[in-house]
């Protein structure tokens, strides 16, 4: 099986997905008709082939974990992403020199996100919003609107903003992402409308740990990689939301040089939503945090490459260079290991016993726990 025979089922599929999609949210709106039922069952059905054709020919011309480089895939049509395109926006936030995430990520920061209600609430990656002053957001004729931070919540990393006037921009309907499997076919949809969209593979479904003290539990990783991926919608055949751009990685398959994004599955933007619909705010966290960033080398060895300044970690002595060996008297088997062996111990204050190895020798330090809720603080921006 040739590349070019993969493309050309791969453009039929996409192009039948993405005109079912629009062709179903376009008569979800008027009323209904015969005709128009039996169009649509019609259409899906071609969709459902399509993608089923794809999906067995991948299966062939790509075993997984086989391929070190994706090839190129077929781009969606302009007129085929233009309705998707009006629920996805421009964000620009602006952070205030002082804030503590300003030397590390920048007090103007870029990005997109996605329109998810009628009442204008967007749905972003947490860290462009994270202790924000302002934030823009520029739709897709080009309009510009303020929005407020609502919430960011470090556990999924996924954050909230809303429009502050009466603009009203067309949301795009949230998925399902728990079914999501390997190798289907996605569009990712950043803003910056058609140009900017390009479809892509999920080539894994597994656990993501950040040095940052951050973990998935099933992240999406989709290849090739979009440049634009802060914010941007992860899109299955249906049209549907199903996770949000965070990161760009070199490798996203074990042991394999294939490049790609990291997506926050979208399922997890269900619980936020239920916080702030009943109390007008997250829940506090439930985990204990260190302010301070490890790295795992290919070895499994944990290395402390940065201590939040003013943080539990800095104040109990760890610094830059540090070797994290075991969480009290039990050893740890790397990053994920290690994470959830800190966050079992108790929520934020908690005491976190650590052997660490430091430049005078083999040391036990306890830190004592804080909540980064707390610490980065949510900026007013209303």
């Amino acid at each position: 099986m040739t590349w070019a025979m993969t493309r050309g089922v791969l453009r039929a599929a996409l192009s039948a997905m993405t005109t079912a999609a629009m062709t179903s949210a376009a008569m979800t709106s008027t009323r209904p008709r015969r005709s128009s039922a039996f169009a649509t069952v019609a259409l899906c059905r071609i969709a459902a082939i399509g993608l089923f054709m794809a999906v067995t020919w991948l299966a062939v011309a790509v075993p997984a974990r086989a391929q070190s480089s994706p090839p190129h895939l077929p781009r969606p049509s302009d007129a085929a992403v233009a309705k998707l395109a009006q629920s996805i926006v421009r964000l620009q936030a602006f952070v205030p020199p002082e804030a503590r995430s300003a030397r590390r990520l920048g007090t103007k920061r870029e990005g997109s996100g996605v329109v998810v209600d009628r009442n204008g609430l967007i749905v972003t990656i947490g860290y462009l919003i994270s202790e924000a002053m302002a934030v823009e957001v520029t739709d897709s004729t080009g309009a510009s609107h303020r929005a407020d931070v609502v919430a960011y919540d470090h556990a999924s990393g996924l954050g909230l903003v809303r429009l502050s006037d009466k603009a009203v921009l067309p949301p795009l309907e949230i998925g399902n992402s728990k079914t999501l499997a390997e190798r289907q076919l996605v569009i990712v949809a950043p803003a910056g409308g058609a140009d900017a969209v390009q479809p892509a593979l999920v080539v894994s479904r597994r656990e993501f740990a950040g040095s940052w003290e951050y973990l998935l539990d099933r992240a999406i990783y989709t290849s090739p990689p979009s440049a634009q991926f802060g914010g941007a919608a992860l899109i299955g055949g249906d049209g549907k939301l199903l996770g949000i751009g965070s990161l760009i990685l070199e490798a996203v398959l074990p042991g394999q040089p294939v490049p790609g994004n990291v997506f926050v599955p979208i399922d997890l933007l269900a619980p936020i939503l239920e916080d702030i619909a009943a109390t007008g705010k997250l829940r506090p966290s439930n985990r204990p945090w260190l302010g301070m960033n490890v790295e795992e080398t290919h070895g499994g060895m944990l290395i402390v490459n940065n201590v939040t300044r003013d943080g539990p970690a800095r104040k109990a002595g760890i610094e830059r260079g540090d070797v994290v060996l075991s969480v009290g008297n039990q050893r740890i088997h790397g990053l994920i290991d290690f994470y959830r062996r800190v966050w079992s111990l108790g929520g934020p204050g908690v005491a976190v016993p650590l052997e660490v190895m430091q430049k005078d020798g083999f040391n036990r330090v306890t830190i004592k726990s804080d909540d980064r809720n707390r610490f980065y603080k949510l900026q007013p921006t209303y």
